[in-house]
């Protein structure tokens, strides 16, 4: 078993200005198949478009935002599950003023590619 608060993990950046990913489950806890992500976006700024090998769910736990896909914009916000699927581009954007904060979980084969 293995217990932590999210906050005692180190920030590290996120691949671009005003995000920020933890880093909270992977391998080095004992995890073999996924990993889980705490994301902070700050208030108007967005993610870089990037795509998955596999599909990944995302949980909102504090914000406003938006989430663009090949599909189309959807608005999100605290409370929101979202199904992101095999290879469709997606970004995420912060249009609140605090910050936007979800959980993401990701297959380790999952490859992030721009």
């Amino acid at each position: 078993m293995y217990v932590k608060d999210y906050r005692e993990v180190p920030a590290e950046p996120g691949g671009s200005d005003g995000l920020t990913v933890r880093w909270v489950i992977n391998a080095s806890q004992g995890a073999t198949n996924f990993a889980m992500r705490v994301f902070e976006l700050e208030p108007g700024k967005e993610s870089p478009f990037h795509k998955h090998e596999n599909e990944h769910e995302a949980f909102v736990l504090k914000g406003r935002g938006e989430i663009e896909t090949d599909k189309g914009t959807a608005k999100i916000k605290k409370g929101s599950t979202l199904f992101i699927s095999s290879q469709e581009s997606h970004c995420f954007r912060n249009t609140g003023k605090d910050v936007l904060r979800f959980i993401d979980v990701v297959a380790f084969s999952a490859i992030v590619s721009p």
